[in-house]
C-alpha cells in the first residue's frame, strides 16, 4: 500500500550536539520498510552549522533546496553547493557538510542503510577547519 506522510505529521528534530556544530534542523525523516533500505530527510543549517565527519556505508546523495553551502572530503577543498546541485558520497567517504559562514543551506539528505547503519559519525569538524573551508 502506498503510504503519504502528510507534513507536520511529526514534529521538527533538534540536530543533536554529537553529530552537529551549531543551529540545525531536521523535518520529515522517512526509513522506508524492508526490504527497502533507503532514508533520509531535510535538514536545515544556520549560518556556520555543520554535521561532523563522517561516512556512509552505501553513499549518501544530498539534494540542495535553499542557501549556499559547504562540502568537504577529507583530505580535499571545500565545495560550495547551491540551491539545484546534486551531491553524490560514494561509500566509506569521510566528509561533512553545513552552512556557509554567512548563509544558511538547506538539503534533503537520502541514503541506505547496510545492516541497520546508514551513518558512522566520527568526531567534529573543528572551528579552524571549518574557517579554512569557509574562505572559498
Amino acid at each position: 500500500m502506498i503510504t503519504v506522510m502528510q507534513t507536520g505529521e511529526k514534529p521538527s528534530a533538534v540536530g543533536p550536539s554529537e553529530y552537529f556544530t551549531g543551529k540545525v534542523r531536521i523535518d520529515s525523516p522517512f526509513q522506508a520498510t524492508e526490504p527497502a533500505r533507503i532514508g533520509g530527510a531535510a535538514v536545515t543549517f544556520e549560518p556556520s552549522a555543520r554535521t561532523a565527519w563522517h561516512t556512509h556505508p552505501l553513499g549518501q546523495t544530498l539534494i540542495v533546496t535553499a542557501g549556499l553551502g559547504l562540502i568537504q572530503e577529507w583530505g580535499g577543498e571545500a565545495r560550495r553547493i547551491r540551491p539545484g546541485d546534486v551531491v553524490w558520497i560514494p561509500a566509506g567517504i569521510r566528509h561533512w557538510h553545513g552552512a556557509a559562514p554567512d548563509t544558511a543551506m538547506s538539503h534533503i539528505a537520502i541514503a541506505e542503510a547496510l545492516e541497520g547503519q546508514a551513518v558512522d559519525w566520527m568526531d567534529q569538524v573543528t572551528d579552524e577547519q571549518y574557517a579554512a573551508a569557509g574562505k572559498i
